[in-house]
């Protein structure tokens, strides 16, 4: 029998802005919703960020703390992801670009995880990217890499690996050999971002290569290349994403109407390749995840 498919959501992330979308969830209600909705649609995890009312994004304690409760309260089996991200951007100066101008956010590895530390969330993303991204540099150093990948173990979260690029990949193996993180690892391959990977089956098949052979891993786009890249993540036999953290129409000038239609045309998807989605009980077995 094959192996079943795992689809993830992502309801809102910290790009996507309420101009591009007027309904994307912000609230720690709209947020816990729009997870509960997509669980029910087909989606075995969640991946969360969370923002303030007027759409800004938020690394608030309270906020992380009321989606989930309001997730593990609602009765809905979904397994909680929540994201690391923030924290990791420097914009230069004009005048001299050592200094911080306004709007970096980079921060003490510390602060990124306080939440998985407080929570415990079954799965959290650990970025390995270093790269340029708009108007700001992403820098996630081997070092702080380290100390996040060591609190989330003491967390007993698995973190799901982001990688952008071919370099984090190799970053990725290196901390795999030095026990920084733990045997079988779960990857998520990010394609579609400008300067890194391609959204394209060429540079999949390539980045599906480098990755240890015991490996459990998803792929997703972003934007118009979100649902192709949910078929070529299944046809190469890995797991798939959508959620309007990556894109905000369900087909070409068609908002979404939520993030769980998103979720219900990615199950088509995969239903119409001969393909069966994992329920959240399922991924857990597939992850090694304890519950």
């Amino acid at each position: 029998m094959a192996k079943k498919t795992i689809l993830s959501v992502a309801v809102t992330g910290n790009q996507t802005t309420l101009q591009q979308h007027p309904d994307l969830p912000c609230t720690p209600q709209q947020i816990a919703a729009a997870c509960i909705t997509s669980a029910r649609a087909g989606a075995a995890i969640a991946h969360i960020h969370v923002r303030y009312e007027d759409g800004r994004p938020s690394m608030e304690l309270a906020h992380y703390r009321e989606v989930v409760e309001r997730i593990r309260d609602s009765g809905v089996d979904v397994i909680v992801n929540l994201t690391t991200g923030p924290g990791q951007r420097f914009i230069p100066g004009k005048d001299d670009p050592k200094v911080a101008a306004p709007g970096t956010t980079l921060m003490h590895p510390a602060r990124r995880v306080e939440h998985i530390l407080a929570l415990k969330p079954e799965i959290c993303s650990l970025d390995l990217n270093t790269m340029w991204s708009g108007a700001s540099a992403v820098i996630n150093s081997p070092e702080s890499i380290t100390a996040m990948a060591q609190a989330i173990r003491e967390a007993g979260t698995k973190p799901e690996i982001e990688v952008f690029d071919s370099g984090d990949i190799h970053l990725a193996k290196a901390l795999l050999a030095d026990g920084v993180l733990a045997n079988p690892p779960l990857f998520q391959i990010v394609t579609g971002i400008r300067y890194g990977f391609d959204a394209t089956p060429q540079t999949l098949i390539y980045a599906r290569s480098l990755l240890p052979a015991d490996a459990e891993w998803a792929g997703f786009g972003i934007g118009r290349m979100a649902f192709p890249m949910v078929a070529q993540a299944f046809l190469l036999g890995g797991h798939v994403r959508v959620g309007l953290e990556d894109a905000v129409n369900i087909r070409k000038g068609v908002l979404a109407p939520s993030n769980a239609a998103m979720v219900e045309k990615a199950a088509h998807i995969v239903d119409e390749l001969g393909g069966e989605l994992a329920t959240s009980k399922e991924a857990r077995q597939i992850l090694g995840l304890a519950h």
